[in-house]
């Protein structure tokens, strides 16, 4: 246990030093908040794996194996659905917009200002997503090395947010990276082939399991169904995603590594169902299933090895966390700050800031809503009705409106804001009817806001041609705010600015 513990101590310090050496490239706001939008396909692909598989992917997935055989992959492999998605159909203009947050693009699209209403939906969805993985990683912790629960969400939050505070996305990518590492050899090479051969194959766990656990339908169609609703559609609007995206060195980067990125999702779903599979025919009766992911290493793999798998789950939790709390922190200083200026009357020199005050600034709000994320983890014992209330909100509201902008020429600000509005409302009082966990308020939350966002749209004079001409030309890659002009200003003067190419090198 001893070696093991030393494997787990030098991940975290590794983490750590990642992120110091992150915080040593940090230059800038495009460096702190989008890694300088330079990532090459392999870490764009790494960095986009290691944010979507968080607990719930891992621990949890082995869990969903456990209970419902290779069934229990589907919540995986619904997000590695939503990541092909949004980079075979998406990502291209998504990378092309040069923005940091997806009210800018709402804004940019639309015209007008609707960052209040988008940007409050996701800083609740991505502070939330941070309090929950929060909670996870400090039950690991908790376990690992027998803390109170106090002192493990205080040391394990206090980790991620060092590391996350220090460099920004660049911190985040390069221990994303190392996260991507650990969980490709820790879990799928070397605990999914352990784990089955150690219970006798294949056919082992044919003789000893009912044979619904080989079901592929298993776990309820409508089970599968919302999944693929709330993680699919999630995950192709997720400001926590789209700041992936915005990362890549170029619209081609996107979308091959995002690419390479969902078809790992997939494997990585199977691996987990079959490992909680495996896991049901050694430990037969468990009352908690995400107890199987420990159990199943102890059992199976020697000393050394063994920290090395904890070590991956705890790494694909750390990646969530720290991952969804840059997302929070720049929805805060890019959507609702501003906000806050203009209301208190302090917004005329905000724009002309140097790069380091930018970027001293970005930390604060990573610090402050780090600490806040940790002081909430501390307050409540399980967060998970809240975070489904954030992601209902999140896709019935905002959902419609994004992609409506994405493919919908005729769509207007009007509609936009009367769908994100309707669309949040319904899922709110469908919420109050049918209960918090109940799969119905997101259909009922999308329906509304489809429906509202067209009628709405075709009553009103449609967007601007001035600000559809910049929308377009922003999508051809034609203008690049970040190039040559401050990046405060850079919506207003985007139409003068046609720059030379997005810097062209590979991290």
């Amino acid at each position: 246990m001893a070696i093991d513990l030393a494997v787990i101590a030098a991940y975290l310090l590794g983490m750590v030093a990642l992120g110091w050496w992150g915080m040593r490239r940090t230059r800038n706001k495009s460096d702190y908040l989008v890694a300088g939008r330079r990532l090459g396909p392999l870490m764009y692909a790494g960095t986009m794996a290691a944010v979507v598989l968080g607990g719930a992917s891992t621990v949890g997935g082995i869990g969903l194996g456990y209970t419902y055989g290779i069934s229990g992959a589907w919540l995986v492999v619904a997000i590695g659905i939503g990541i092909l998605a949004l980079h075979l159909f998406f990502a291209k203009r998504i990378s092309r917009l040069r923005v940091y947050t997806v009210s800018e693009m709402l804004d940019l699209r639309y015209g007008g200002n609707s960052q209040v209403v988008s940007g409050l939906v996701m800083w609740g969805y991505t502070f939330m997503l941070t309090v929950t993985s929060t909670l996870a990683f400090s039950t690991i912790f908790s376990g690992l090395f027998e803390l109170p629960r106090v002192a493990a969400i205080i040391l394990g939050g206090a980790i991620v947010v060092l590391y996350s505070t220090m460099g920004g996305m660049w911190s985040v990518t390069m221990t994303d990276m190392a996260q991507f590492v650990i969980k490709t050899v820790g879990l799928v090479l070397i605990l999914t082939p352990v784990a089955i051969w150690s219970v006798g194959g294949f056919s082992g766990m044919r003789a000893s399991l009912d044979p619904s656990y080989f079901s592929p339908t298993n776990i309820g169609g409508g089970t599968i169904l919302t999944y693929f609703v709330i993680y699919s559609l999630g995950l192709l609007i997720g400001q926590d995603i789209w700041q992936r995206v915005f990362t890549g060195r170029n619209d081609r980067v996107a979308k091959i590594g995002g690419i390479g990125a969902g078809v790992y999702c997939l494997v990585y779903g199977v691996c987990g169902a079959l490992i909680g599979t495996a896991a049901a025919v050694m430990f037969p009766g468990l009352a908690n299933p995400d107890t199987a992911f420990t159990l199943i290493v102890e059992a199976t793999l020697p000393v050394g090895l063994a920290g090395l798998v904890i070590a991956a789950a705890l790494s694909a939790v750390m990646s969530t966390a720290s991952g969804s709390l840059i997302a929070c922190s720049t929805v805060t200083s890019t959507d609702l700050w501003p906000q806050v200026r203009r209301l208190l009357g302090r917004d005329e020199g905000a724009a002309h800031g140097e790069g380091r005050d930018e970027v001293a600034s970005n930390r604060i709000f990573t610090l402050v809503l780090g600490l806040s994320s940790i002081g909430v983890s501390l307050a409540v014992d399980n967060v998970v009705a809240a975070l489904t209330l954030a992601y209902n909100i999140l896709v019935g509201g905002l959902l419609i409106a994004i992609l409506g902008g994405l493919v919908w020429r005729r769509g207007t600000r009007a509609g936009a804001l009367a769908s994100m509005l309707s669309g949040s409302v319904a899922v709110v009082a469908t919420m109050a009817v049918t209960g918090l966990l109940s799969n119905e308020p997101i259909y009922v939350g999308l329906g509304t806001a489809l429906v509202v966002y067209v009628a709405v749209s075709l009553m009103t004079e449609p967007t601007d041609p001035a600000a559809l001409d910049l929308w377009q030309r922003r999508l051809r890659g034609q203008d690049d705010p970040d190039e040559g002009q401050d990046e405060g200003a850079a919506t207003a003067a985007a139409s003068d600015a046609t720059g030379p190419a997005p810097n062209d090198r590979t991290a």
